[in-house]
């Protein structure tokens, strides 16, 4: 059985905006947060999960995490808010700094 994917979405202490993919997020938010994680985050703490979207296969997170970085930053703040509406709050209400 394959593991479900996602991809989010942390706003950086600089406020950049970094796109992952992940089997736990909040484990890899973690490895973030320790400096284990991406090169680009390790000097823009604390980072705040503000998108997360369940992609089910690696494939298919891969493909979605590649169209998110492919927008700008205006098309990546409109699916934040967009998510945050159609998940009822689930991220930006669970907004935090890790």
């Amino acid at each position: 059985m394959e593991s479900v994917w996602y991809v989010y979405i942390l706003r950086c202490a600089d406020d950049t905006l970094y796109t992952g993919i992940s089997t736990d997020v909040e484990k890899r938010l973690q490895a973030h947060r320790s400096g284990r994680g991406a090169k680009y985050t390790r000097s823009r703490c604390p980072l705040t999960l503000v998108y997360r979207e369940v992609c089910g296969s690696h494939s298919q997170a891969l493909k979605r995490e590649c169209r998110i970085k492919s927008m700008t930053r205006a098309e990546k703040l409109q699916l934040i808010r967009l998510g945050a509406e159609t998940q009822g709050q689930q991220i930006a209400g669970e907004e935090r700094n890790i």
